[in-house]
């Protein structure tokens, strides 16, 4: 358990208090474009998403599914790096003191620029935590713990292959809340079985008093409202980021209707949301 409380900490606590799940919505950051990915992130904020995960774009995105694999190399080829990721954070702090951002992706670019120089940056910029796929507990000191000293969240996945041997491994030195991998696999190829999904949050939440999310394969409003019934939040990440390449221009630039479908079905997300219970 952390000593600290960040705007993670303020975010769950205050959808308990409303009776819902939170809305966790993952967009890359960068993707299609640096000023684009601005203006993408004040909008999904807008339409109703509690807590932002932030994708840190990566030429080798091993847990990621097509959809997500191309956001990251949209977002590489219009020159976004891992510094002006968190130049966004910057940015967008300027205006949303409240929203939680949350920087998500792998650990290789971290250690290209050094730990202490990126925990720095990133705690200046306002980021509330990390979701560092491919660093396990066994790794807690490179980057977990210097990251609790600075008071950011360190957040670990659990999955369906995660056993009870494995659990408590899993959640030490996890604040912030607990992400749940609701498929084996790559995220936004399959579709979660919800009551197994159930089974599983009932059985970690016996283990630890911190939220639990839901993610990969989530996509529409009826699975987030599904979902919603059981879990502390619910993550969507491929259903948002597929509107991109579907809406840009030709020179590869958001347009109104970028802009118009994800605030259409960020609202009907967070309305399923609110509704589930």
């Amino acid at each position: 358990m952390t000593n600290f409380t960040t705007r993670l900490d303020a975010k769950f606590k205050q959808c308990k208090q409303e009776g819902r799940a939170a809305l966790n919505c993952f967009v890359a950051a960068g993707d299609p474009n640096y000023e684009d990915s601005l203006k993408i992130l004040k909008t999904v904020v807008a339409a109703g998403a509690d807590v932002i995960e932030f994708g840190m774009p990566f030429s080798d995105p091993a847990a990621e599914g097509p959809t997500i694999q191309l956001a990251h190399q949209r977002s590489l080829a219009s020159g976004q790096t891992l510094l002006k990721t968190i130049q966004l954070v910057a940015e967008f702090r300027k205006g949303d003191q409240d929203t939680p951002i949350i920087l998500m992706g792998y650990y290789n670019p971290i250690y290209h620029m050094g730990c202490d120089k990126f925990l720095d940056l990133a705690k200046q910029a306002g980021v509330d935590g990390l979701i560092i796929v491919d660093l396990p507990p066994e790794a807690d000191d490179e980057l977990c713990l210097p990251a609790i000293e600075n008071g950011i969240n360190f957040i670990r996945l659990a999955t369906p292959t995660t056993d009870a041997k494995r659990l408590p491994k899993v959640l030490q030195n996890t604040s912030g809340f607990l992400y749940y991998v609701s498929i084996n696999g790559i995220t936004g190829t399959a579709t979660p079985e919800f009551n197994s999904v159930e089974n599983a949050i009932k059985s970690i939440a016996q283990s630890t008093d911190l939220p639990i999310a839901v993610g990969f394969g989530i996509k529409t409003a009826a699975q987030a409202a599904a979902v919603a019934k059981f879990a502390d939040g619910v993550v969507v990440g491929s259903a948002l980021v597929n509107i991109i390449p579907d809406t840009v221009d030709e020179n590869g630039h958001a347009t109104d209707k970028t802009f118009e479908q994800l605030t259409k079905l960020t609202k009907s997300l967070k309305q399923a949301i609110v509704e589930a219970r």
